[in-house]
This record gives C-alpha cells, structure tokens and sequence, in this order.
C-alpha cells in the first residue's frame, strides 16, 4: 500500500490521517500548518494536533527522484558515491598515520623509561651489595638472601671447608654475562634461519632404527638410568647418572666405560658435561652438586647450595657458572671453580618446590618449572621473575628452549606438550599425548630444527611443522632422558631399564 502526503505529494515518514479530511499528511508538515492556520490544509475545517491520527507502517522507502531512472544519472550518482568513499578512506589513512606516528612516539618513551629504570635498578642493586659488603667489614652482621645453607669446596685432604657467606653478582661477573649475551646473539644473527648442511634431513631422521645398546653402566641391584648428556663438542663423550648413586662417563666410538664417578650418597638426579673442559657436573637428592675430573675420576668441588634435593641443573654459557633449581624452593647461581654460591633467590609469592631448571642460550635468562604447574621465567642480572606461563596441570618435568632463542617447550604430568613463544609470551601449541603418558626429557638439537621427547616412549618432531617424525618404544621401562648428536646424526637415550640406547641409519 502506498501512502502519499497530501502538502507534498511524495512518501511520508511518519504518516498520519486527519479525521476532518481523511487526508493522509506527513506529521512534521501537517504541524507547521496547522501551527500556522489552525485549520484542515484541504477544507478549511478546524484542526488541532491533538486530533490527528498517527499510522503505523513499516518505514517506507522513498522511490527514486526522477533524476535518478536515467543511465547518465545512475553512473553519476555511482561516481558521486565512489568519489565520496575514495574522500573518507583517504581521511582514514590519514589518521591512521597520525595514530602510528603517536604510538611510535609513545613506544619510544616507553623504551627510553624502560631503559633508565633498569640503569636506576642496577644502581641500587650494586649499592646493596657494596653495603651487603661494606657492613661485615664493619663489624655488623649482614643480611643473607638465602638461608644458612652455604656451598663447601673441597680442600687439599677432600674437606669439605665451609664458605662462610654468599659473594653476591658483583658488576664484573654481570658484566661478564653481559658480553657473553651480546656475542651468543650476534652469532646467531648471522647465522640466520640457515642450517648446517651435515644436517640430517627429516626423510632420513625417520628412518633411524637402534644400532646400539648398552646395559652395563650402573648396578644391577638398583637398576635405572635416571639422567643423560652429551658432550656439546664431543658429542661420542656421552654422562649417565643412575639410581645405583654413580656418574658414568662412556665413550661411544669406542664403546667403552671412560670413568665411574662415586661420591653421591642417594640417586643421581642430573648431569652435565662441559662443553670445554674435561670435568662433569651430576646433582642429587642428597643437597650436593659435584663437580668432577673425568681425567682424575675423582670430586674437585662439592657445592651446597641447597638444603633440599636438587632437582634441576643448566650450565652457564661462559662455562663459569651453574644453575641450580631445588625442592627447597630456591634457584642458585654457583661458580663452578670456587664452588660458592653467587646469588639464590625464591619466589616469596608463590613458595612451591622448583622442579627442573634451564639457560637461555643467551643466558641472561632462564627458566624453571614449578611442583605447582608453572613455568616461571627470571632475569639473571636483575635475579626478578619477569614471566610466567600458566596452563599445564601437575608438576613441570622438563624444559627445553630452541637453538634461536624464541620458543620455549614444557612438558609436565598432565600428558601433554606446550610450546611458547617468549617475544609474545604466550602458548602457541599444546601437542595432546597418549593418556598418562610421562614427559620426563626434553631437547632441542643444536640447530634447533628438531624436538625430541622422552618419557612412555621417544617421539621426534620437526619445528614450526610440529608433526612426528619418529616414534621408538625400544626401551622396556619409562625413559629418562634423550639428546641429539652432532648436526641429529645420531639418537641417544636413556631408561629405567638400566640401558643406554643409540639410533641412526
């Protein structure tokens, strides 16, 4: 039904009927008139506003003005329009630029403030320690930042001697990290996203079968290999620590036990070889970190840094300095030549158990897992939590970051893998596992192109893909640990079935 204002002979939007003419009227017009007249526009009669009669209608569309039914007329009336959004996204594009300049600006600020509170930080934090220092000199008692748990070295007749207090990260020592972190990162910038060349490709990773086996290492009696590494240099130089209390270092070319390592007096926990130097590092239950001659077979350092076992362990780019997580809630920072302990901190916020720990290959942070879930990220220099990772149920059992320093993979007692990205600190992908399977290692190979798994089983998985590229359940009990060979030549693992494993072509 159409409906036609009688003053202006075209649609009205709001339509009303005047009972003294039965006239339909656009209500805005038929107000100003009778405003005006007092009267019905068409007979005159007399009319007030209160009379008239208001239709209700679905909003009418208005037709086309007769300009508009002709061809030229339509392209106009589209060139007008084109012309009108091309002008408002023009204005956009405008304010969008001014809107990027201000939020550059605003960063800038940012950073700059950034900059100068971490200056101001460090400022106060060696003011501390100058008085931390300067009071024991004057006769006062000065405060510790950890309990009286102290690291021991041992003497000339293998005394332990007691080391009376914690030296602190003195500016020479952060200074040290410092230029350490600058040269591991403008290494790897100019590497890039190349990978070696002796890498093994994924077709032929997946192809891997066990070539060797061997169950001879630690005791019968208490069977288990609880903790596997390699030599980053010498990566035939493989570590074992074992449920027998005993650190085992084994050649693999020439398939033979290279030194036996005795001195723990509960399990061996984890261990360590340095890259550089022919000493190993092995952490137990029993509260010690050792630190051993592989020449000499025998303990030149036994730190006590704990007071409760110590459950995780990561050496120091520099091949200076050892990290150490424990259950008694603490991370400390040892030099690995003096056996003190330079720095040990908890997170007074949240108090729970820490559960495994790792460098960044930078190392100037780290990280550590929690009994309670959490993946906790610190600032070594600053010895502050900077981030935290939430989403895993059960105890953190393994940590691992990649070779390029951008991801960060987690595994805890919930049967599942997740992965984060630390430049947006966030969870990118979570791998779902079999029911109740165990993550117990985790490690990126050096070129950090491959992840491997060990717990139920070993799994293999190519980065950015994320998809398995190799799966083998040769081991007869839960596997403890895993580690790449040199450019992923080879596999090695580790197991409860007391046997040490290796897969390749």
């Amino acid at each position: 039904m159409s409906l036609v204002c009688a003053i202006s002979n075209e649609v009205p939007e709001h339509p009303c009927v005047s009972p003294v003419s039965n006239q339909v009227f656009e209500r805005r017009l038929i107000e100003k008139y009778i405003a005006e007249n007092g009267a019905d526009p068409i007979n005159g009669q007399p009319l007030s506003e209160e009379q008239l009669i208001d239709i209700k209608v679905y909003h009418p569309i208005r037709p086309k003005a007769p300009s508009a039914t002709s061809i030229p007329a339509i392209l106009k009336s589209l060139q007008d329009e084109w012309d009108a959004v091309m002008l408002h996204s023009f204005t956009l594009r405008q304010q969008l630029q001014t809107t990027r300049q201000e939020l550059s600006h605003a960063l800038y600020q940012h950073d700059a403030a950034c900059r100068v509170i971490a200056r101001l930080t460090k400022e106060v934090t060696a003011a501390r320690e100058a008085l931390a220092t300067l009071k024991p000199q004057a006769g006062l008692v000065a405060p510790q930042a950890a309990p009286a748990s102290q690291p021991a070295a041992v003497g000339a007749g293998s005394e332990p001697m007691e080391i009376s207090e914690l030296v602190g990260m003195t500016p020479e020592i952060i200074q040290k990290l410092q230029d350490k972190a600058t040269v591991l990162t403008t290494e790897r910038k100019k590497r890039g996203k190349t990978v070696p060349e002796e890498l093994v490709r994924a077709e032929d990773l997946s192809k891997y079968r066990q070539v060797a086996t061997h169950a001879g290492l630690h005791s019968a009696s208490i069977p288990g290999i609880l903790c596997l590494d390699l030599c980053p240099t010498d990566t035939n130089k493989v570590l074992t620590g074992g449920a027998d209390k005993n650190v085992v270092v084994f050649d693999r070319r020439e398939e033979q036990i290279v030194a036996t390592l005795k001195g723990h007096t509960k399990k061996v926990s984890s261990v360590i070889c340095h890259p550089t130097q022919s000493v190993v590092f092995s952490a137990s239950p029993d509260s010690t970190i050792r630190v051993w001659s592989v020449t000499g077979a025998n303990c030149v350092q036994l730190i006590r840094a704990h007071e409760a076992g110590v459950t995780g362990l990561s050496l120091h780019a520099t091949g200076d300095y050892l990290l150490s997580s424990s259950e008694d809630q603490y991370w400390a920072f040892s030099d690995i030549h003096t056996g003190r302990v330079l720095t040990k901190v908890t997170d007074e916020t949240a108090a729970c158990a820490l559960t495994c720990a790792q460098f960044h290959p930078d190392g100037l942070i780290f990280g550590t897992g929690t009994a309670d879930s959490q993946i906790k990220i610190w600032d070594l220099k600053e010895r502050t939590n900077v981030a935290n990772f939430p989403g895993h149920s059960g105890p953190v059992t393994a940590i691992a970051f990649s070779e390029n320093g951008y991801y960060l993979a987690t595994g805890a007692q919930d049967s599942s893998l997740k992965l984060w990205d630390l430049r947006k600190l966030k969870n990118f992908k979570t791998i779902t596992l079999d029911n109740n399977y165990e993550v117990k290692s985790l490690v990126f190979d050096q070129s950090g192109t491959y992840l491997a798994v060990g717990g139920s089983d070993i799994r293999v998985y190519i980065c950015k893909q994320w998809s398995e590229v190799l799966n083998f359940s040769d081991h007869s009990g839960l596997v403890t640990g895993v580690a790449f060979g040199e450019h992923a030549q080879f596999l090695a693992s580790t197991g409860m079935d007391r046997s040490l494993k290796f897969y390749s072509l």
